[in-house]
């Protein structure tokens, strides 16, 4: 019904926003992606929008890219994932990261996400296996090492963050095994 808006951006209340166009004001919900991209209060934006009429009102949501939004249509269709929590997920995890994960199948980012439990989680991981990286444009193409997937995996359990895990992994001989490979991670982030 409503595809897109182009006005004023009068208010900024993460992650709310309210737009003026042609001095009415709508307000608009979007991921915290969108929300760090916006320009400052006062100036012309374009958002593209996703409306929703619900028994208790009637809700707009607003995305800066068309991936994003579809993604956001795409998680709404994933059962037991409302409006809140497809908001989440797109606010804790880029488009190109949620497409990432999905292919890779990495429950450990999905979990990392408030309001995304593990059935939750492991739900994502097999609705949206397959739709995302195609339609978003976004490359996969990255042929995934399971050694080091594991390696990753077990940095993730024992609580380092994605970064940490991330610069480990780098330095980290390409032929490396899982258990050395854990050994080796853990003494290059304990010297950090």
């Amino acid at each position: 019904m409503i595809g897109r808006l182009t006005g004023q951006l009068a208010e900024k209340n993460p992650p709310q926003i309210v737009l003026d166009v042609g001095g009415v004001g709508y307000e608009l919900d979007v991921p915290m992606s969108t929300y760090y991209n916006l320009p400052a209060s006062g100036e012309k934006t374009t958002l593209l929008t996703h409306f929703a009429v619900r028994e208790d009102g009637h809700y707009l949501y607003g995305f800066l890219t068309e991936a994003e939004r579809f993604a956001f249509r795409q998680l709404l269709k994933v059962s037991g994932i409302g409006a809140r929590t497809a908001l989440s997920v797109l606010s804790g995890l880029s488009v190109g990261d949620l497409a990432a994960a999905i292919a890779q199948q990495e429950l450990g980012r999905l979990i990392k996400i408030p309001g995304i439990g593990k059935k939750t989680a492991e739900r994502l991981l097999l609705e949206l296996k397959g739709k995302l990286a195609e339609t978003t444009g976004i490359s996969l193409n990255v042929t995934v090492n399971d050694e080091k997937q594991d390696i990753s995996n077990a940095l993730l359990a024992l609580g380092y963050n994605e970064k940490e895990a991330a610069s480990a992994m780098t330095a980290l001989p390409a032929d490396i095994g899982t258990s050395d490979g854990i050994r080796q991670a853990l003494k290059l982030l304990s010297k950090v």
